[in-house]
């Protein structure tokens, strides 16, 4: 065979076949980042589960402090209404913000604190929160894996094609601290 011939052929083969493996990747970092997602919101489900216990134990020391309660049960229902990672990230921001501010009120409750059941929720809380840390953080490397790939050569052109687009990491923002705990709790 003629050597002008093979060479045209063998660049066309090499970038079929680098075509491909990008694609490949590109499809199995997607799934990964499925697969993240969704042990982040099996944490998070587990954390909702655990919500209504404490709002109840609460409720039973401090009855008086209604709308921090309510709060905490409608942000609750927002979270398991969201549908989209977007909303989602949103809904479970306002669940952390107003866990806060029950925790902080349950300060002035001295008899509340000193409750079994209370210090027993307020721990698998605080577990549910060091697991969501780091379902969190797993998801947010395999985002960070699939948009580098997505943005260098030749994943930009095989994500172009496939339509794929970039993610956006699951990040609750500011730093949270579960009160008693003796360190701070990022998510």
């Amino acid at each position: 065979m003629d050597l002008m011939l093979l060479i045209p052929l063998g660049a066309v083969a090499a970038a079929g076949f680098l075509a491909w493996t990008s694609y490949n990747r590109l499809m199995a970092l997607d799934e990964r980042c499925n697969t993240a997602f969704a042990d982040v919101d099996v944490q998070l489900k587990h954390r909702h589960n655990i919500i209504p216990g404490i709002v109840e134990t609460v409720r039973a020391f401090a009855g008086q402090e209604l709308t921090v309660l309510t709060e905490v049960t409608r942000a609750r229902a927002a979270a398991l209404r969201a549908s989209g990672p977007e909303m989602r990230l949103e809904a479970e921001t306002q669940v952390g913000q107003t866990l806060n501010s029950l925790l902080t009120v349950v300060e002035r409750y001295p008899e509340l604190q000193s409750s079994g059941h209370f210090r027993d929720l307020r721990q698998e809380l605080a577990d549910a929160e060091h697991r969501i840390t780091a379902a969190r953080r797993y998801y947010n490397l395999a985002v960070d894996e699939f948009n580098a790939t997505l943005r260098q050569f030749p994943g930009n052109l095989i994500g172009a094609r496939a339509r794929l687009s970039r993610r956006k990491a699951f990040d609750l923002g500011v730093e949270r601290v579960l009160i008693d705990e003796p360190m701070a709790i990022r998510l």
